[in-house]
């Protein structure tokens, strides 16, 4: 049987202070999460019904058989996730200053396992026939996986939906000046040639398309090539513009928000939802926004990833309680 969403990138462990307002160096306890964006959106995906896979690697070692362990406990087909002999899985840290302020920490030295998948690994066929495939700008931001992020979405050649996550992470382009991110922006333009939409913040659009203004960095990614262009405003909301002419722009619910990281993967998973159940556009950006909501005003990521009814009473409530 097909897969509905297949998702193609980062995955790692969260370790997360149970200590709010507390500076890392004062922390003196940690909860223990599954982390990672294309792993977070295959679990967020799943939470909601959907079958889903992550194409991905470890360490070999007992955080790697953590993450193989939480993906099967989440019901995320982890066939697609091997380990790396000789290096170490990453780990993630971050500091919870709320409401705005949450800075992390990556652990990916010497060089991160989910970055060392290789074009020839990846099983084509499952890659062309699931009804939804999910890539991010991190999988283009080294080789091996440069190249078999880019493999994948030719040979998929755009059938079905193919979601293109900007998600830049400046730290791990390497050879690309922080300030500087126009070289990272012709393999962005690649991969929008192959995908039918991309979904990204002000940020990651103006890195993608050298626009920040949102109706134009939408209408950007729109003639790059992508048929849906979705720009995540944060408190503003969210924009989404599709090539018929559709568009939808929709305010975000209020939220007293915990932890804002992972709420754009709930946002992310919540999109998949929408879209693999033929819903019109603003339906589906308020219960991805919704989603994205939850998880904000909760401590961690991937466990934090609400479930159908959760969505339906804050959408109902028109606020996160």
């Amino acid at each position: 049987m097909a897969y509905e969403l297949i998702t193609m990138g980062r995955i790692g462990v969260d370790l997360y202070p149970l200590q709010t307002g507390v500076p890392l160096s004062r922390v003196t306890s940690f909860g223990k999460f599954l982390g990672g964006s294309a792993a977070n959106v295959a679990v967020a995906a799943a939470r909601l019904g959907r079958r889903t896979a992550v194409v991905t690697r470890t360490g070999a070692d007992p955080f790697g058989t953590y993450l193989h362990e939480a993906l099967r406990d989440f019901g995320v087909d982890d066939r697609w996730v091997t380990a790396v002999p000789g290096l170490p899985t990453p780990v993630t840290f971050c500091e919870v200053f709320p409401p705005d302020d949450f800075p992390l920490y990556f652990y990916r030295q010497p060089k991160a396992p989910d970055l060392e998948i290789h074009a020839h690994e990846l099983d084509l066929d499952a890659v062309r026939d699931t009804r939804v495939l999910w890539v991010t700008g991190t999988g283009l931001s080294a080789e091996p996986s440069r190249t078999a992020t880019l493999t994948a979405l030719a040979h998929r050649a755009r059938s079905g939906t193919t979601v293109f996550d900007l998600d830049w992470r400046p730290m791990f382009w390497k050879n690309t000046a922080w300030h500087d991110p126009a070289s990272a922006r012709p393999f962005y333009r690649e991969a929008l040639r192959h995908a039918t939409v991309a979904v990204g913040n002000v940020d990651e659009v103006e890195v993608a398309t050298g626009e920040r203004d949102p109706h134009a960095a939408a209408a950007a990614l729109l003639k790059a090539g992508a048929e849906l262009a979705v720009v995540k405003q944060g408190p503003k909301g969210v924009l989404a513009v599709h090539r018929d002419g559709t568009t939808a722009e929709v305010p975000p619910l209020p939220v007293e928000v915990l932890n804002g990281l992972g709420a754009g993967d709930a946002f992310g998973g919540s999109l998949c939802h929408g879209l693999l159940a033929g819903w019109d556009l603003e339906k589906t950006m308020r219960h991805a926004n919704a989603a994205g909501a939850i998880v904000a005003s909760r401590l961690e990521c991937s466990s934090a990833m609400p479930v159908p009814h959760e969505i339906e009473q804050a959408l109902a409530a028109g606020a996160v309680r």
